[in-house]
């Protein structure tokens, strides 16, 4: 990769546009770029990341701060970089996010971020991509390498120039494998990964299926203490030695197990029964003392409640009285309300005629007669209206008179405009037929891309099958569990019917015995002591056990058979999904899906563009008829705008003449207006007063008569025994509520006392002690018996599944144990005691070569004292191992750690490993080409003779053509390096780019 040109304008220090020419330093080959600190130098290299990848190397997360504190609003942001690598030369155009000046409204507005990528061909720069994702797809294609790669081997940044020698393996590891294209060995190990855990999920859930029914069995066995002989004092005891003891010997103890839980559930469902009926009788007991307690609790309250009413009787008396004083005050509110608004009206009719004579008396005019004079100037301001209309019209006219000269600007624009255009029409035919030709490229792999996109729908689908299946197979083999539990169940009763058919044969046979007649047995013809038949079990009962037992077999057969089918179809859906995760699946397929969806659009666009290029034919056409209609209109419009100027002129003589001595017509007009609104203001105020005076008169004359007539004295009386409604409506309600309420509290207590209720209070706490502790008892029963029940049935289950599934574990271990011992040693594990892995060690190989191309440089550097040393020592604490380096002090001949080294000791050992790492990189036949390398700082830790040492490598490094950028502030440096570029900040503070 060759960088070529960068502009950077509102980025950083930098706020005005600043381009650095990097091809003109490939002949010197190594260039210094200078500056005082805080200057701007590593803003450059910022500048370089950003627009590659639109971050920077010294604030991760920080793009929001790229803009130049020192632009203005209206200033942009835009970073341009181009760069060359083996597919072309290209370039980026970036800008970061930051507000700018809202173009409605005011204010500011957040302008989005935004990037191009163009590539140049025969025809010039051709846009690649204008989206970021599409962008940083297409980058990641062209330059081979990610952000934090390529600050490691190109943009040497401040503070990461030793990350590489100081790395660990993991880290290490990430680079070279981007470097190297070694994703394939981890490929390979993760097929074999794959393979082993495929194997060892199928061989540990066989064997964990088995040792978890035969430990859940003996966890249940050991809870229940079903272990050897038992009673009801002493408890079970388990049998010794029971890890150590053979898978079937465990199951044997289990069905002993079995047997004792069957007899206890017996007991248990017995003593459930008995206290069932304990518990129904304490209840009942508990419900009569219950409702006693609560008639008693009532009766207490109506006493205490009939009491308070009483008490409250002199309070409802006074209440009664309030209710009737405001009831007759309430019939004289009309009247005292009307009085009061008549003395409120003439009070304000009184203070309008005083306003109305003060505003006429300020105009100092004649006062004898104000109608007449508002007649007399009515008729005088008549005459000035057409004046009036004419100066409000004047500014209409001003714009008439502006758009007139506006349109004949524009049509002689539009003119202009349209020879432009016409102009411009060759360039964008050049341009449309560039784009055709690239839409018809894109569009001819429509073919291919169909039948990769159709590959891409048969993986995924057989991803989300195999996911379909693997939970179908889980539930197979949980019905497979369950028949052949319920086949052993079905095998025990036969077994047990069968026994207990031959237990019962001898009183089969005493059931027909005769005295008298001899026995079918020993012959003889006395009976003393026949056997009883009294668990009786017949030939039909053993048939119908046998049959039930052939039936379960039946169905685990066919349980198993649909398993293996299940089996046998995910490992064909696993082959077709080719090891695609469910997400690489959807995201290959998307892929490529938008790739086609691409193509066909291409064919879509080259349809457009041919429409396009014949549209610009016919627009150069309409273009020269356009011109010519356009010369018509403009002598048209030159007419009119005289015809215009001619009318300003004669209204601004009439406006003169009617505006007097007045700044303006409006103003003569307005003040006349005042005028006479003042006189009839005057003239209507004086009337109202004067009828406002009459109505008080009449209203306080009535009422007079109606306070004589009522049983107050004078309207303060009345005003004081006047409520509002909600005040009556609460009275009233509450007087009410209360002679209700007593009458209902005696009700209550009439019943509650015809009964004989105690007067101490009724204890319910020996009934509630009664029902509480016969239920507790009844539960505990009723739980003892359901576990009792419970663990018989799980017990049988877990011992008849456990003993099928224990005769299939044997065939998959030898395979199993080949497969993880290939695994375990590709993987680092097992007997690679390094624990290397497979990719590792390709790498580890690869690193010594880095190694030893640095030392060749490193040797040199440090005088001989240095070497450093691939290390494939085993790390500390199960690390992986195989990409460790070391140094090699040839003072002390021992070895030591990279981290020990001094601060100048280790700048020159990373520049010498960065630079071993550039040349085997580039070595590598079709690898990375690293044609530009940049170191920033460092070299202010480095003595004379060191400094001189690094300048002779950095020299030798302009061999092949590579150009090499240093940053730094050291003068010995600026005096050995002629090709400069240096960063200098103004005195009004954005800095700017110089070269010499």
């Amino acid at each position: 990769m060759r960088l070529h040109r960068l502009e950077v304008e509102g980025f950083g220090p930098f706020r005005s546009r600043q381009s650095v020419d990097f091809d003109a330093f490939a002949d010197d080959g190594i260039f210094l770029i200078a500056g005082r600190t805080g200057a701007g130098k590593s803003s450059i290299l910022d500048a370089v990341c950003f627009g590659l990848y639109g971050g920077v190397p010294r604030y991760d997360g920080g793009e929001k701060r790229l803009r130049s504190d020192h632009c203005e609003p209206d200033d942009p942001s835009e970073v341009v970089v181009e760069f060359s690598t083996p597919s072309g030369r290209f370039r980026v155009t970036r800008s970061p996010e930051y507000l700018r000046p809202a173009k409605r409204g005011g204010g500011l507005t957040k302008q989005a971020s935004a990037v191009t990528l163009d590539e140049w061909t025969d025809a010039g720069w051709v846009g690649r991509a204008a989206r970021a994702v599409d962008v940083g797809n297409e980058l990641d294609d062209i330059l081979q390498l990610s952000r934090e790669q390529f600050l490691q081997v190109i943009l040497l940044a401040q503070n990461r120039f030793s990350e590489f020698l100081l790395a660990n393996s993991k880290d290490r590891q990430a680079l070279l494998r981007r470097l190297f294209g070694t994703q394939r060995f981890e490929d390979v190990q993760a097929r074999f990964e794959e393979r082993r855990r495929v194997a060892e999920q199928a061989l540990g859930a066989r064997l964990a299926t088995v040792t978890a029914r035969v430990e859940e069995a003996e966890r249940l066995a050991d809870e229940a203490e079903l272990w050897g002989e038992s009673s009801e004092d002493s408890g079970a005891q388990a049998p010794v030695a029971r890890g150590n003891a053979s898978t079937e010997d465990r199951l044997d103890v289990l069905r002993r197990a079995q047997a004792r839980a069957e007899y206890r559930a017996e007991r248990r469902a017995s003593e459930r029964d008995d206290a069932e009926r304990r518990s129904a009788a304490a209840d009942a007991a508990l419900a009569t003392a219950r409702e006693e307690q609560r008639d008693q609790a009532e009766r207490d309250r109506a006493r205490t409640a009939l009491a308070r009413l009483e008490g409250e009787e002199p309070l409802i008396a006074q209440a009664r009285t309030e209710l009737s004083d405001a009831r007759a005050a309430e019939s004289l509110r009309g009247v005292l309300a009307a009085t009061e608004r008549a003395r409120v009206a003439l009070t304000g009719a009184v203070e309008a005629a005083q306003r109305a004579q003060a505003a006429w008396d300020a105009f100092g005019l004649p006062a004898d007669d104000l109608e007449a004079w508002a007649a007399e100037r009515t008729r005088a301001t008549g005459a000035w209206q057409r004046a009036l209309e004419l100066e409000g019209q004047a500014a209409a006219l001003a714009d008439e008179l502006q758009t007139a000269e506006a349109a004949v600007d524009v049509i002689e624009a539009r003119l202009d405009e349209r020879e432009a255009d016409r102009a411009t029409l060759p360039l964008q035919t050049i341009e449309l037929t560039t784009q055709r030709d690239d839409a018809r490229r894109r569009a001819d792999r429509a073919a291919d891309l169909r039948v990769a996109l159709d590959q891409a729908q048969v993986r995924a689908a057989a991803v989300l099958e195999s996911a379909r299946l693997d939970i179908d197979q889980i539930a197979a083999e949980q019905d497979l569990a369950r028949a052949s539990a319920e086949h052993a169940s079905a095998q025990t009763a036969l077994a047990q019917l069968r026994r207990r058919r031959l237990d019962g044969f001898a009183g089969e046979l005493a059931s027909a015995l005769v005295d008298g007649d001899p026995c079918p047995v020993c012959g003889s013809h006395e009976h003393p002591s026949p056997a009883a038949h009294a668990d009786p079990v017949t030939a039909d009962d053993v048939a119908s056990a046998e049959q039930q037992r052939d039936e379960a077999a039946a169905r685990e057969r066919e349980e198993s058979q649909r398993a293996a089918t299940l089996r046998a179809e995910l490992a064909v859906a696993t082959s077709r999904a080719d090891g695609r995760t469910l997400a690489q699946a959807e995201t290959e397929l998307a892929a490529i899906a938008a790739e086609h969806a691409d193509s066909l659009a291409a064919a879509e666009k080259k349809v457009a563009l041919d429409a396009e290029l014949q549209e610009i034919a016919e627009r150069a056409e309409r273009l020269e008829r356009d011109r010519a209609a356009d010369l018509v209109v403009l002598a048209s419009a030159r007419e009119q705008l005289a015809i215009l100027t001619q009318r300003r002129a004669d209204a601004q003589e009439l406006i003169a003449e009617a505006r007097g001595d007045a700044p303006t017509v409006a103003d003569r007009l307005a003040e006349a207006t005042t005028q006479v609104a003042a006189a009839r203001s005057l003239s209507a105020s004086l009337a109202e007063r004067e009828r406002r005076e009459a109505a008080l008169g009449e209203s306080a004359a009535e009422q007079d008569a109606a306070l004589a007539s009522s049983p107050f004295a004078d309207a303060a009386a009345v005003q004081v025994a006047l409520r509002s409604a909600s005040a009556l409506e609460s009275l009233d309600a509450r007087i009410t509520a209360h002679a209700v309420q007593r009458e209902k509290e005696r009700a209550i207590l009439f019943d509650l006392e015809l009964r004989t209720l105690p007067e101490e209070p009724i204890d319910l706490a020996p009934a509630e002690i009664a029902s509480s502790t016969a239920r507790a008892a009844w539960s505990a029963a009723v739980d003892d018996a359901g576990r009792a029940s419970g663990i018989v049935e799980r017990l049988a289950g877990l011992i008849d599944s456990a003993a099928s599934e224990h005769a299939r574990t044997s065939a998959q271990t030898a395979e199993f144990e080949v497969l993880r011992g290939l695994a375990d040693t590709i993987a680092g594990r097992g007997g690679n005691t390094r624990k290397m892995t497979l990719e590792t060690f390709v790498l580890a190989a690869e690193l010594e070569e880095i190694v030893e191309a640095a030392n060749r440089r490193l040797g040199d550097m440090s005088t001989g004292r240095y070497q450093l040393q691939h290390s494939d020592a085993l790390a500390a604490r199960g690390a992986a191992s195989g990409l460790g380096i070391v140094v090699f002090d040839a003072f002390t001949g021992q070895t030591r750690p990279a981290q020990s080294l001094s601060g100048g000791e280790t700048f020159l050992s990373s520049l010498a490993l960065a630079l071993g790492l550039a040349e085997v990189v580039t070595a590598r036949a079709g690898g990375i080409r690293l044609d530009t390398l940049f170191i920033d700082e460092g070299f202010g830790s480095l003595d004379g003779d060191t400094l001189d040492i690094a300048m002779r490598t950095l020299d030798e490094l302009r061999q092949g053509g590579r150009t090499v950028g240093v940053i730094s502030h050291v003068e010995a440096m600026q005096e050995q390096i002629p090709a400069q570029l240096t960063v200098r900040a103004t005195p009004e503070g954005p800095s700017v780019v110089e070269s010499r």
